[in-house]
């Protein structure tokens, strides 16, 4: 009598797993870089929604906009976290607009409050 003691995989079996996973993995990699992506653009968005409450805040006290970021910190205590960068393109006594990208991201929005607010890329 011949006794089978067996004892770990067969080849069939670590292949077919080993497919199983890549094909997951051929799935996940582009969806995480997709999402990876849009936390990046979330992060622009606050930055600029943050700029709006800054220069509102700063408004209140000066009756005008600015245009110098260290005027909105004195105000507000406004800073911006450094993989985003945010440029204020302009500023007058009624309106104001900016411009934030995320240093890893391609897109670039706007805040211009003469159009509205908010503007995707």
């Amino acid at each position: 009598m011949r006794r089978c003691d067996r004892q770990g995989f067969t080849l069939i079996e670590v292949l077919i797993v080993t497919a199983i996973i890549g094909v997951l993995a051929a799935i996940a990699i582009p969806q995480y870089a997709g999402y990876r992506v849009k936390t990046m653009d979330a992060a622009a968005k606050s930055a600029l929604h943050q700029l709006a409450k800054a220069q509102e805040a700063y408004y209140l006290s000066a009756n005008r906009y600015t245009a110098v970021k260290a005027n909105l910190f004195h105000v507000s205590g406004w800073t911006v976290e450094p993989p985003v960068s945010v440029t204020i393109r302009g500023a007058t006594t009624s309106a104001w607009s900016a411009a934030a990208r995320h240093t890893s991201s391609s897109h670039t929005f706007t805040y211009d409050t003469n159009r509205g607010g908010l503007l995707t890329r």
